[in-house]
């Protein structure tokens, strides 16, 4: 037998081989996704976190090629919709909606029985969202500096609300308080709702509710703002400074965000087909006003380890601004 001829009869031999290999693996390595993808909310129906998913999850499913199905599970300030997420199977069919609200709780409570940094590979980040600095529209301070040396001539006398411990408001207000050296007292609300109520009837002196809230407030002339809370003005509020410009400090940017995260240990290359679609889904611009009118600003993230890394770096600021604070759950 010439060597070519062995050659040819070799090949022949070990194609049935190399075909079947072939087969088996095209079989094995099943395409993501095949069935619904479900997206599970930690917020209420209807509220702004919610509406957003719920705008997002067709564009999203178009992209995947599968439906979104969007699973509202509230309870312990979100808290209960990581624990579960935590625990199903990484496959990519289940997704959580994280946020810094997820970091704060964990800081807060280090005894909560999931680890935001640990349990989950981040994705990308969605959408972020400032608190605005707001007094009555009728206040005698027009500036963040006033407030302050009103507060610094009457030490105690003020109040700041907000809608429960360690909310944005919460920490908004307190942050304030520790970087200016003031004496104010918080007035945790029965929710954030109760906010401009609360202003208006004389029993807070200023609050920091989320965007969404406070902006149509000032825009209507029920309320006042002093500052954000965003790291560049917001372009709702032209005139209206950061309050990074103000204080000075890079602890005064405070933005909610929220992301998408997939169980710990999800395959790399089911977490890049999710993080694809949510930045296409994210460039439609009928998607991007529909977030800027809820307040927020559509923020996908360059990559899913921007992300990661986005996620840590909050997580440092957060534990400082809790401890700069002293705020405690009770």
């Amino acid at each position: 037998m010439n060597r070519r001829h062995f050659r040819q009869t070799a090949f022949s031999a070990a194609l049935p081989t190399i075909i079947g290999t072939s087969a088996h693996t095209s079989w094995a390595a099943e395409p993501f996704p095949v069935k619904p993808v479900r997206f599970i909310i930690p917020y209420a129906a209807g509220g702004g976190p919610d509406v957003q998913a719920r705008v997002l999850s067709p564009r999203l499913g178009e992209a995947l090629g599968q439906a979104i199905v969007v699973e509202n599970k509230v309870g312990a300030a979100g808290v209960l919709a990581a624990q579960y997420v935590a625990q199903v199977p990484a496959d990519g069919y289940t997704l959580l909606m994280g946020s810094n609200t997820h970091l704060i709780q964990k800081i807060m409570l280090p005894d909560l029985k999931f680890e935001p940094l640990g349990d989950f590979a981040p994705i990308s980040n969605m959408a972020v969202s400032p608190t605005v600095m707001v007094v009555r529209a009728d206040a005698p301070y027009k500036t963040v500096q006033d407030l302050i040396s009103a507060a610094k001539a009457s030490p105690g006398k003020m109040n700041y609300g907000s809608g429960g411990i360690g909310s944005a408001a919460h920490l908004g207000g307190a942050t304030l308080v520790s970087l200016a050296g003031l004496q104010a007292t918080h007035i945790p609300l029965k929710g954030s709702v109760e906010i401009t109520a609360s202003l208006m009837r004389g029993d807070i002196d200023f609050a920091f509710p989320v965007a969404a809230t406070g902006i149509p407030q000032v825009k209507g002339g029920t309320l006042r703002a002093l500052a954000v809370t965003s790291r560049t003005r917001q372009k709702e509020l032209p005139d209206v400074p950061t309050l990074q410009e103000v204080l000075r400090s890079e602890l005064a940017v405070q933005e909610s965000w929220f992301g998408m995260w997939a169980p710990a240990r999800t395959p790399p290359d089911v977490i890049a087909k999710i993080f694809f679609a949510v930045s296409k889904a994210l460039r439609d611009p009928a998607l991007r006003a529909s977030f800027e009118a809820s307040g927020s600003t559509a923020a996908p993230s360059d990559s899913p380890q921007a992300f990661a890394n986005f996620v840590r770096n909050e997580n440092t600021k957060w534990a400082t601004i809790v401890k700069l604070t002293g705020v405690k759950a009770e």
